[in-house]
């Protein structure tokens, strides 16, 4: 397919989630709009593939929760997408036991608390701080689609000195090791902090405290929902509804080089070029520069495994008063005890793959089975999401497909010690025979997604507010370049990462905000 146009009001370089909001909601504006995708499909990092021969399981491949999508995006664009609430938040096996925190009932979570630790303590200070956590998301969470606030507006929405303090200025694990004494529950806290982020509790750059904000808040309650269908559903529903608006989208088309004079750009691709008034970029700042022929800055670097999994059915636990329908419902944690973060992180900071390579892992198909079809439906299978922490992409770099086996065995044994039997035990096989076991390192996320080092947010995520004065309506936004008319549209953008559309809809009212008329 070739595009119609010699020029277009606005070009957006990547058809993934957030490339797709940005062009459904300029070309509803009446705008011309094309998208330029370099696969031969959109969707970026969410997307639905079945990457096992023979098997009906549409897995979520790359990003696989939804927590930051505003119900905006998804009612202005009358998407039809839908996604379900876990009622298990966590498990965390402990020995021949663990901690369930189960979200429908209180008293199950506490007594679950008081086996664990002995007292109830920890629980009543959990209590209290997701309590303060909800209350931050509900104040927060309805900024992340206006133009930034002023730190000083956004504390004064917060209205809680105790909260901003925590969470904006001192390191996090100051206030871990405040609240809570238990080993376990100090990890299953921090974890929020490091989904995606190679840092540490007490990191002065304040990393981690970026990462947990944005992963407490989304929906303005923190939870973290299953994409009904698959994460695929979301992006099919969004390609139709720019589709729908008048959006020209063309696949297998790599863009390979943006011209600009300020007034107006040109963007080189596979099929040639094309003017734009408006370039929005839903790629990371790093590939920007390269695609405008500027000195590049330093790659992001990534620091996770994910890996995908279709068993026969779930395995059984070391712990009997858990059933694995609950355990694996929510988000599973291995290896997440709060001194295991930190040795793991002093690990891969010191150039050596963790030993015990801490983890989460959810299973989809307990929330939503209509992701399985055909005998896979029949023979009721599951799949596993596994996402592992404190694999920064430079131990890949010498042999990558060697560390990467070591990092998946070793991944697995540590699995394996909080099971009553060996995961692989469990597995499915596909058409071959093979067993159903994908996994990506950083570096297989930089081939396969265009992530710039395996890096799930393009770069450090930032605080959702002005660093200086705005001038213009995309700094306003948040997704200024530092080129006129180009714009991030990604998760590189302010108040980017993870599966949220908001740098897709900032980038659009950037557009729309300014010489074009809202």
């Amino acid at each position: 397919m070739t595009t119609t146009r010699s020029a277009y009001d606005v070009v957006v370089v990547g058809g993934g989630h957030n490339g797709l909001v940005a062009a459904a909601y300029l070309a509803r504006a009446g705008r011309s709009v094309l998208v330029l995708e370099r696969r031969d499909h959109t969707g970026g990092a969410a997307v639905s593939a079945r990457p096992f021969a023979g098997v009906d399981a549409r897995v979520s491949r790359y990003s696989y929760l939804v927590s930051l999508l505003p119900r905006r995006i998804v009612d202005d664009l009358g998407l039809r997408f839908q996604t379900r609430r876990r009622r298990i938040s966590s498990y965390t096996p402990v020995g021949t036991g663990g901690l369930l925190v189960d979200t429908g009932s209180a008293a199950r979570t506490r007594e679950s608390f008081a086996r664990l630790t002995g007292t109830t303590r920890d629980h009543d200070s959990w209590h209290e701080f997701y309590g303060a956590m909800g209350r931050l998301a509900q104040r927060v969470f309805p900024t992340l689609t206006e133009p930034l606030p002023s730190r000083e507006r956004l504390r004064n929405l917060v209205d809680d000195p105790h909260t901003w303090d925590a969470v904006f200025e001192r390191p996090l694990g100051e206030t871990i090791e405040d609240r809570f004494a238990d080993d376990t529950v100090r990890g299953v806290v921090l974890t929020d902090a490091l989904i995606g982020t190679f840092t540490h509790a007490h990191d002065p750059s304040l990393r981690q405290n970026r990462c947990f904000l944005y992963h407490v808040i989304g929906g303005g309650s923190g939870d973290w929902d299953v994409p009904v269908g698959g994460m695929g559903a979301l992006t099919d529903a969004l390609a139709a509804a720019a589709r729908a608006a008048g959006a020209e989208i063309v696949t297998g088309h790599e863009v390979t080089g943006i011209d600009t004079d300020g007034v107006t750009s040109e963007v080189r691709h596979g099929g040639g070029a094309v003017g734009a008034g408006y370039v929005l970029v839903n790629a990371s700042p790093y590939d920007l520069s390269r695609l405008l022929g500027e000195p590049l800055p330093t790659k992001p670097e990534g620091s996770q495994l994910k890996i995908n999994m279709v068993l026969n059915r779930l395995p059984r636990l070391r712990d009997g008063a858990v059933d694995p329908t609950d355990a694996f419902a929510g988000t599973f944690h291995v290896a997440e005890s709060y001194e295991q973060l930190e040795r793991a992180y002093r690990e891969a900071a010191s150039g050596a793959l963790p030993s015990a390579p801490p983890s989460e892992i959810y299973c989809h198909t307990l929330t939503d089975p209509s992701i399985l079809t055909g005998e896979a439906a029949a023979r009721g299978l599951h799949t596993l999401t596994l996402f592992g922490l404190h694999t920064p992409a430079g131990l890949f770099a010498a042999d990558r497909e060697a560390a990467k086996s070591a990092l998946v065995d070793a991944t697995l044994a540590r699995l394996d010690a909080v099971l009553a039997e060996p995961i692989t035990d469990c597995l499915a096989s596909d058409a071959d025979g093979n067993p159903c076991l994908e996994a990506k390192s950083p570096l297989d996320l930089e081939d396969d997604i265009g992530l710039p080092g395996g890096h799930i947010f393009h770069r450090d995520l930032a605080f959702p507010f002005l660093t200086e004065d705005a001038d213009g309506a995309a700094a306003r936004w948040g997704v200024a370049s530092g080129h006129e008319k180009i714009l991030l549209c990604g998760a590189g953008a302010v108040r980017g990462g993870g599966v949220s559309g908001i740098p897709g809809h900032n980038a659009a009212m950037a557009v729309l905000e300014s010489e074009f008329g809202r």
